[in-house]
Order: structure tokens, then C-alpha cells, then sequence
């Protein structure tokens, strides 16, 4: 489920005045980014003119008997993050968005569907906060579950306006807002891969858990598979950044995964598994790195194939910052999403989520990566954030403890600064090393090169560029280490 605050792109001064019901559903895609697929939308409205508030959405539960709780915990979500934000809704406005079934059509969609709106107006009229409308798109058309006029919505439904030919199409234009296309096109860009391509990347990946599992695993050599992680992340990133540009999506996807080799691949999405690593990885998030970085997330999030897509969670969670610290919210939402699909107690993914969807800045966040202040930082600064927000109770039960790793009680996490100073001379020795160990891949990258070259000295080409365009990530991760069984898969 997605929560946000603001029309996609549109600021408070861009207002647009929809009249009719039509208009209402033709601006639902501009509201969100994105057409949403198989989604129950709510929208807050405050004031007599019925401005736009707080957004919800959630995929439309597969059987009726889910219905009834589902709509209850919906009224209630969208109201009472409306209230915790100082604001009560006057009113809301209801959206189901699903194509017809097999040898279904539209009409019939609309009429499976009338018993879900009639629950949802039903709770959200317990909270006293009523539905002014309910629309229902399937088809290509839309149909009123409120409005009784048959002159504007009359039984047989009304067809969709066409893509940017209504006002709203040319107010979110001139605001450089874009649709991304549908949330089914925006999950299959992040899908695994199928076919004999799949087979081969398993097969890698299953030669690379074998080989890095047991390193991870050894304290004394984690940290040279951190720095070897990294140092392949940095080779990928120069090949995106050097491969010309595509405007077609499917062919831009395809481009990318043909630049990455299997063997590396996996390599990375098993390093990734430390939490540590994943933390370091994250700095590429600014200047020419986003771009380039987000193509690369992707594109190992697709390599999760098999047995592994559980892996997912740590290049789709890394997919999502980088878009949510780019700016585009709905992209980093869909990463984030399926993130917590493939793992639902990814915590670094479900503080990001939170994050993005109470409309927090990720300035937070970026200033915490620039000083250094990875890993347990990270987790507190979000969850410091959101808690001064007011943005409800922290994630889980306990998990703001673990996140931090703080000694006392969660009461005791300040700020980002004061958890930095909490680490023990064990983590400055672990991150002494661990530095160490990323100049001397970069040289071993270096040297290797320039045997294939055929030169020899200082004439070869210099090493990966790091996150921000460094030799190495700049900064120093403070982490201790905990003992015990753990696997490699860290769920932070």
C-alpha cells in the first residue's frame, strides 16, 4: 500500500479545477504518475472548493471475503495520516481500476466491483468523512457508482478521454509532469528474467553463493568481498554511463542487461546481501551517478531469478532510493514495493517506504550518506525523522531497536551524530580494514588492466569510479558486527 501528499510533479500553485466526473478519472493518472492496474485509489479532499489531499492505493485483494477488513483499514489509514498532518478529510474520492476478466467485459467488471466500492463508502462513512464519487475504470470506459445522471454518466459507461486531450493533460505539460506508463508496465521493468537467459543467470548465481557465501560468512575476509563488490558496481556503472542513450524503455532495458555478464551479476547481487555493502552502494545517488545507478538496480533486480528473487530486496530497495532521492516518487514507490515483496521484513526497505510515502525529504537521508554515517546511521536518521514527523509509531515492534543497534532502549537513538559515537573500536578496526581492502582491489583492477593492455607503470586506465565520481566511497562505515547464526542475507 502507497500513501503520498502531492499530485506527481504538480506543486501547490499549478491548481486545476475538475468539474465532472470525467474529468476526475482523466486526471487520476496524473495524480499518481502512473495508470494504475487492479488498485483501489483514495483521495483526501479538504475545503468547500475539494481540494486534493493525501493519496492511498492498494492492489484490489483477490477474493470478496478480504473486502470487508481491508475496506475498514483503508478509511481508516487515509483518515487518520490526514489528521496526523493537522487536517481532517471533508470528503473523499474513490477509484477501482481493473480490466475485464476473461470473457468479462467492462460493464461486468464494474458491476463485480460495485459491492467493494459500497463497502469502502460504507467505512469511510462510519469515520463520518462521506464519498462524494466512486468511479470505476475498466475497458477504456468509467462508470459512477454515486452519480444518478444518466446525461453524463449514463449505463453502458463513458470512454476514456484520449492521452493529452484534456485540461489536465495540458496543465500537468506545462508542469513537466510525466506518466510513466501503467504500474503493471512499471513492475515488469523490474521482473525477473525467463527463459534460457534465467537458466544461465542461476547457474551463476549459484556458483557465486558458493564461492562468496563462506567469505561473507568469514569475519576476515568480508571486508575483501565488500571491496570487490563495490569495485565490480563501479565497472558496471562507467559501461551504462558510456552506452548511448535509448528512449524506448523495453529497448533501454535490453540494452542493459546486455552490457552485464551473468558471472558478475551474480557476484554483485550476493555482496549485496551485506548490509554493509548495500549501505556503501547507496552513495550513488547523485549528479551523473543517478541515471546510471538506477539502470544498474534494475538490472540486477531482473538477474534475481529462481531460487534467489528473494534477493531482490536489496537491489530493488537501492532502485528505490535512487529514484526517490532523484525525485520521482512513483517509480521509487513501485522499486520499494516490490522490495518488501520479495521480502517483507527487508527492514532498510520498509523505512524507506514509510519514508516516501509520508512525503519526508530525502535530503535527511543524503546529508546522513555524504558524512559517512551508513548502516546503523541510516536506519536512525529515517526513523528519528518519521518519528519527529509524527509520521505514527516506528515500523515494527522492537525493529527500531534492531535498526539501530543502540545500547539501552529505543529511547535512547538520537541523532544520526550521537549513534555514530555509540560504535566500538572493533567497528573502527572492521572499517580501517575494510578501506584497506578497496585500494587494493582498485590497484589489483588497475594492475590487471594494464597487463591486458599491454603496459606497464601508470599508464593504464584508471580504477571504477566510486559513488560520486571518487577513487573509493569517501566517509567511514561505522558498523559492529554481531555474532551468531546469521546468514548471509541480511534482512536490514
Amino acid at each position: 500500500m502507497t500513501r503520498h501528499d502531492e499530485a506527481a510533479g504538480l506543486s501547490g500553485q499549478d491548481q486545476v479545477t475538475l468539474r465532472s466526473p470525467a474529468e476526475l478519472a482523466d486526471a487520476l493518472p496524473y495524480v499518481l504518475g502512473f495508470h494504475p492496474d487492479d488498485s483501489i485509489v483514495m483521495i483526501a479532499l479538504h475545503g468547500p472548493r475539494g481540494r486534493f489531499g493525501g493519496r492511498l492505493r492498494l492492489g484490489i485483494p483477490g477474493t470478496p471475503e478480504e473486502w470487508p477488513e481491508v475496506c475498514d483499514q483503508l478509511a481508516e489509514c487515509l483518515i487518520t495520516s490526514s489528521q496526523r498532518r493537522g487536517e481532517r478529510p471533508d470528503g473523499i474520492v474513490l477509484f477501482l481500476c481493473q480490466d475485464p476478466a476473461e470473457g468479462e467485459s467492462g460493464l461486468d467488471a464494474m458491476e463485480r466491483l460495485r459491492p467493494l466500492a459500497q463497502r469502502l463508502r460504507i467505512a469511510c462513512g462510519a469515520m463520518e468523512v462521506p464519498v462524494y464519487e466512486a468511479l470505476c475504470l475498466s475497458g477504456g470506459r468509467f462508470w459512477s457508482y454515486v452519480c444518478p445522471d444518466q446525461r453524463c454518466c449514463p449505463p453502458e459507461g463513458v470512454p476514456l478521454a484520449l492521452p493529452g486531450t484534456s485540461v489536465m493533460a495540458a496543465a500537468a505539460t506545462f508542469a513537466g509532469v510525466h506518466v510513466r506508463g501503467s504500474l503493471r508496465e512499471m513492475e515488469a521493468r523490474l521482473a525477473p528474467l525467463v527463459g534460457p537467459r534465467a537458466d544461465a543467470q542461476e547457474r551463476a548465481l549459484d556458483v557465486a553463493a558458493g564461492g562468496l557465501v563462506p567469505r561473507i560468512l568469514e569475519r576476515t575476509d568480508s571486508a575483501t568481498v565488500r571491496a570487490e563488490t563495490l569495485v565490480l558496481v563501479g565497472q558496471m556503472l562507467d559501461r551504462l554511463r558510456a552506452a548511448p542513450t535509448a528512449t524506448d524503455l523495453c529497448a533501454a532495458d535490453l540494452r542493459d542487461d546486455g552490457l552485464l555478464g551473468d558471472e558478475e551479476t551474480a557476484a554483485v547481487i550476493i555482496g549485496l546481501q551485506d548490509r554493509v555493502t548495500r549501505d556503501w552502494a547507496a552513495r550513488w545517488m547523485e549528479g551523473p551517478d543517478t541515471e546510471a545507478a538506477l539502470r544498474l538496480w534494475r538490472a540486477l533486480a531482473r538477474r534475481c531469478v529462481g531460487s534467489y528473487q528473494e534477493h531482490a530486496a536489496a537491489p530493488l530497495t537501492l532502485a528505490g532510493w535512487v529514484a526517490w532521492a532523484g525525485g520521482d516518487e512513483p517509480a521509487a514507490r513501485v522499486a520499494l514495493s516490490g522490495a518488501l515483496k520479495a521480502d517483507p521484513e527487508y527492514l532498510f526497505a520498509k523505512l524507506l517506504h514509510q519514508a516516501c510515502n509520508e512525503g519526508l525529504n530525502p535530503e535527511l537521508l543524503r546529508r546522513c550518506l555524504r558524512q559517512g554515517g551508513v548502516d546503523r546511521a541510516v536506519h536512525a536518521a529515517v526513523q528519528e525523522e518519521l518519528v519527529r514527523a509524527g509520521a505514527a509509531e516506528p515500523v515494527g515492534p522492537g525493529e527500531a531497536v534492531e535498526a539501530v543497534e543502540a545500547v539501552g532502549t529505543a529511547d535512547s537513538v538520537g541523532t544520526a551524530d550521537s549513534v555514530e559515537t555509540a560504535v566500538t573500536t572493533e567497528a573502527e578496526q572492521d572499517e580501517k580494514r575494510f578501506e584497506q581492502q578497496v585500494d587494493r582491489a582498485d590497484e589489483g583492477e588497475q594492475q590487471k588492466r594494464r597487463a591486458t593492455d599491454g603496459r606497464t607503470g601508470s599508464g593504464g586506465p584508471a580504477a571504477a569510479s566510486a559513488p560520486g565520481g571518487r577513487r573509493r566511497p569517501e566517509g567511514r562505515p561505522r558498523t559492529r558486527r554481531r555474532t551468531g547464526g546469521r546468514g548471509t542475507r541480511s534482512r536490514r
